[in-house]
C-alpha cells in the first residue's frame, strides 16, 4: 500500500484532473431550453435525504486469532466489508485480491471500523489484514475469502470508502442536498456540483509538495479549508455523487507513462461514462472518444491520443 501511497504524489504534480468531466456531460447529455441548464427544463431531481450507510451489522463475523482484527461481512450483497484494528501495530493496511487476480491496497485506520468495497462485482475476493512489523515488514493478521453476490452492479459505488470518506450528517452531503434541489435531473446536478467544487476549493500547491505517506483525504476538510490536492477534489466530488445516488468510480493508474487519475460515472441518460478526463499538469483535456464526437472539441486529435485505449492503464478502482 505504501508503494501506492508514494505513487499518488505524483498525481498531485500531474493530474490535478477529476470535475471537467461533469461540465463535458453536459455538452453531450443536456441542451436544456433557454435559460434552463438541465435536460428538462422547470422539473425537478428527486432528492435523496436518507444516505446509504455502510453498517457492521453483527450478522456475519470474522475475528483475528489474537481479537484485534474483526471484519464485518454482514452486508456482502451492498458491495463491502467492515474492517476495524485495535491493535498495537502502527500501521495497518488491507490488500483485496478480486476475481481478476488484481490487489488493490486500502489504508486502515486505527480504532474504527472502515469500508472496503467489492469494486469487480461478483465472484471470490480473497481479504488479508496486514500489520506493519517494522521496516517494509509485515505479517497477516487475517486473512479471509469472501464469495460475493451483488443485489446490483452499482451497489460497490454507492457507499463511501477511504477514499471519500464521509457520514450522514457531513456538510459535504447537506450541500448536495441543496445542490440537489436546484437541479431538474442528474445531469444537471453532475454540472451544478462540478462549478460548486471548482468555484470553491483552491488547488493547494504547498500542500502538494509535501504530502504525508499515508495521506487520507476528507470531504468536509477541504470543504472548510476551501483547498485541496487532486485526490481531495476527488474525494470530495465521490462523496456529493454517490450520497445523491449517482455510481462514481474513482480509478488510478497510467495514460502513457503519467501517474494520473481518471472519473467514470453512470447516470440513466448516459450509462457509464469511462475515462473521460485527465490533466497534464496545464490545462485541462477531454481524451474519452464517446465525448470526442461533439462538434466543439477536435475528433481527430482525440481519437490519435485515446487509439484503441492502450494508452491507459488502470491499476487501481475505489
Amino acid at each position: 500500500m505504501y508503494k501506492h501511497r508514494t505513487k499518488v504524489k505524483k498525481i498531485t504534480t500531474a493530474c490535478m484532473l477529476i470535475i471537467l468531466l461533469f461540465s463535458q456531460m453536459c455538452l453531450t447529455g443536456c441542451k436544456g431550453s433557454e435559460g434552463g441548464t438541465g435536460s428538462n427544463s422547470g422539473t425537478k431531481r428527486t432528492t435523496i435525504t436518507e444516505f446509504l450507510m455502510p453498517e457492521a451489522s453483527g450478522t456475519e463475523v470474522y475475528q483475528s486469532a489474537s481479537g484485534n482484527i474483526i471484519m464485518d461481512a454482514s452486508h456482502v450483497d451492498n458491495g463491502y466489508v467492515m474492517i476495524k484494528y485495535t491493535g498495537a501495530a502502527d500501521k495497518i493496511q488491507v490488500q483485496v485480491t478480486d476475481p481478476t487476480g488484481v490487489r488493490t491496497p486500502y489504508p486502515l485506520e486505527i480504532g474504527d471500523y472502515e469500508v472496503v468495497n467489492f469494486v469487480q462485482g461478483n465472484g471470490s475476493y480473497t481479504l488479508q489484514v496486514l500489520e506493519h512489523i517494522s521496516g517494509n515488514n509485515y505479517s497477516i493478521g487475517l486473512s479471509k475469502v469472501i464469495d460475493v453476490s451483488l443485489k446490483d452492479e452499482f451497489q460497490p459505488f454507492l457507499y463511501p470508502n477511504q477514499y471519500s470518506d464521509y457520514k450522514a450528517d457531513s456538510s459535504c452531503l447537506s450541500k448536495g442536498v441543496e445542490i440537489s434541489n436546484e437541479s431538474s435531473d442528474d445531469i444537471d446536478y453532475l454540472t451544478k456540483v462540478y462549478h460548486y467544487v471548482t468555484e470553491n476549493i483552491t488547488y493547494d500547491e504547498q500542500f502538494a509538495a509535501n504530502i504525508p505517506v499515508n495521506y487520507i483525504p476528507n470531504p468536509d476538510a477541504t470543504m472548510s479549508s476551501g483547498k485541496g490536492i487532486c485526490l481531495d477534489y476527488a474525494s470530495l466530488t465521490v462523496a456529493m455523487l454517490r450520497s445523491q445516488g449517482i455510481p462514481t468510480k474513482l480509478e488510478i493508474g497510467y495514460s502513457g507513462d503519467v501517474y494520473h487519475a481518471w472519473v467514470s460515472v453512470w447516470t440513466e441518460e448516459t450509462g457509464w461514462i469511462d475515462r473521460v478526463i485527465q490533466f497534464n499538469g496545464d490545462d485541462w483535456t477531454l481524451v474519452d472518444t464517446t465525448l470526442g464526437a461533439n462538434k466543439n472539441n477536435d475528433e481527430a486529435s482525440l481519437r490519435q491520443y485515446v487509439g484503441d485505449g492502450s494508452n491507459y492503464t488502470l491499476q487501481f478502482v475505489y
